[in-house]
């Protein structure tokens, strides 16, 4: 068991390092306004979901219902805990990428929508009815 965990651990540190590569990509893509480009990149990137899900699935039906911590401090697996750190660190980095991508694509949207109604700004009659009100 402890041989097909750590296979599937390092597995999983590939899959998580091929999605931080993708989210990088998606971040320049956002910074150089390419929009062709982030529609490819996003299916890549649920791909690459599915593939660590996949994984994780794996893993949890070699661990059951126990808590990773608890599995890898029953081993007492030098290796294995190092590469479960690798894991938690990278999912930290996987987080903190992802969310800067909302954030830029969110500031982007914002911008976008603040430019067109200044573009096409509101039509109503600028008058005021008898309690000064529009």
């Amino acid at each position: 068991m402890k041989e097909k965990l750590n296979l599937i651990i390092l597995e999983e540190i590939k899959s998580l390092k091929s999605l931080l590569n993708l989210l990088d990509e998606q971040f320049e893509y956002i910074n150089k306004n390419n929009v062709f480009a982030l529609e490819g990149i996003v299916k890549k990137i649920k791909n690459q979901n599915a593939h660590i899900a996949k994984w994780e699935m794996e893993r949890r039906k070699l661990t059951g219902k126990r808590a990773m911590s608890e599995v890898i401090a029953s081993f007492k697996d030098k290796e294995i805990e190092e590469n479960y750190i690798k894991i938690k660190n990278l999912l930290e980095e996987v987080k903190l990428q992802k969310d800067t991508n909302e954030a830029l694509i969110r500031q982007s949207l914002g911008f976008a929508t603040r430019m067109l109604t200044l573009l096409n700004p509101d039509r109503t009659p600028k008058t005021y009815g008898p309690k000064g009100l529009r």
